[in-house]
């Protein structure tokens, strides 16, 4: 095992949740600010051990609001910084996380979902926040959301959260859920120099800087606060000063456009997808997150028996490989689309792929999707 306290390499068997904590620390992140809520807690649990252990900060706020205001400040100050929650507290968090995509402050949002509305299924699994992650605060923003499927990706896609965050500039949301979170599994830590880590693009005219001036690619450099950079940072539409231009459509116009298409220009670069056996595929299943655990097996064994079943997976929720799930769409006979909520991206996938051709199995809590009842929708399918 390394020496070096930031990155643990390694195998470990540990929890999704405590794997999502590493991949955090491996990183960068030295911030941490959240409150507990189930079922997420053992992130910040974990984070409370491990980041004075590497020199970094950890604040147990009063409350979900203050966790995520708490997490802009810190990323501001030049820290990678993180918060993780669960559906209510991702709720109270909304217009914050729109302020934090008008200022364009780089930081990580970790949902561990669970069964709602409300208060809902605490310690049952869920995916009903897909659409909060896209739509939840309000105003034109593009948005990326990462969901991962096991031990090993909570590490992985944590850094890809935090790499493309700070890439980008703006918050990313991981999209776990309560299996995910509290499955134990094999995770695999490997070198630091192994893992690949992007950093804060830093201005370097003092006197000349613009902190919403953007480059090439529509992303500004970003100074942090204390090193001497005029900074103006506000929630109102402002010019490529910062200075507030709430009056003015251009000025609207020009900030919208770029806060979207940084993201959208990007989509061939965001965006990640896993398939299997799509080159014949008559049925295609569609899942994302535990329900896709199960499909896998389900698809397997279809093929096995003869059936030419093929799977995709959305690893990037937001945004859509739009233009593959036309051609799956085109070519399959039937789409069976999982999910733990009642038609969250489904409505989505209607977009693409013709609604007649979809059949929709959707799960609730402990009644997650099974090898068994994937396989049987798949046979159903075919007759």
């Amino acid at each position: 095992m390394s020496r070096r306290l930031d990155v643990l390499t390694g195998v470990h068997f540990v929890q999704g949740d405590i794997a999502c904590a590493e991949g955090a620390i491996a990183a960068g992140c030295r911030f941490f600010a959240g409150y507990p809520i189930t079922p997420s807690s053992e992130i910040a649990q974990h984070m409370a051990v491990r980041l004075p252990q590497v020199g970094g900060i950890y604040l147990q706020m009063e409350d979900e609001i203050a966790s995520i205001a708490a997490v802009i400040g810190a990323s501001w100050a030049g820290l990678k910084a993180m918060t993780a929650t669960s559906g209510p507290g991702f709720s109270l968090m909304q217009e914050n996380i729109g302020y934090a995509y008008m200022t364009e402050t780089p930081c990580v949002i970790v949902d561990v979902m669970r069964g709602g509305p409300s208060t809902g299924q605490p310690t049952k699994p869920g995916q009903q926040d897909v659409m909060q992650a896209k739509w939840g605060s309000h105003g034109d923003y593009e948005v990326i959301a990462l969901s991962p499927a096991s031990v090993q990706e909570m590490f992985d896609l944590t850094i890809e959260a935090f790499n493309l965050s700070e890439t980008y500039r703006c918050p990313v949301i991981l999209l776990a859920d309560e299996v995910i979170g509290h499955l134990r599994e094999k995770l695999i830590i490997p070198e630091a120099e192994e893992i690949e880590v992007v950093e804060r693009r830093r201005p370097e005219d003092l006197e000349g800087y613009k902190p919403f001036q953007p480059g090439e690619d529509l992303v500004p450099p970003m100074a942090r606060l204390g090193e001497g950079f005029r900074l103006y940072i506000t929630g109102l539409t402002h010019d490529e000063a910062g200075r507030p231009r709430a009056s003015s459509p251009e000025a609207q116009g020009r900030l919208v456009r770029r806060l979207c298409d940084k993201i959208r220009l990007n989509r061939h670069r965001i965006v990640k997808f896993e398939e299997h056996y799509l080159e014949d595929a008559e049925i295609v299943v569609i899942a994302y997150g535990l329900p896709y655990r199960s499909a896998l097996p389900a698809v397997e064994e279809a093929r096995r028996r003869g059936i030419r079943a093929g799977i995709y997976r959305p690893i990037t929720l937001w945004p859509q490989a739009e233009e593959r799930l036309r051609e799956i769409g085109e070519r399959a006979h039937r789409v069976i689309v999982l999910e733990m909520n009642y038609g969250q991206m489904l409505r989505e996938y209607q977009r693409w792929i013709d609604p007649d051709r979809i059949v929709f199995s959707p799960s609730f809590g402990e009644a997650i999707p099974t090898p068994e009842g994937v396989l049987g929708l798949i046979k159903r399918c075919m007759r």
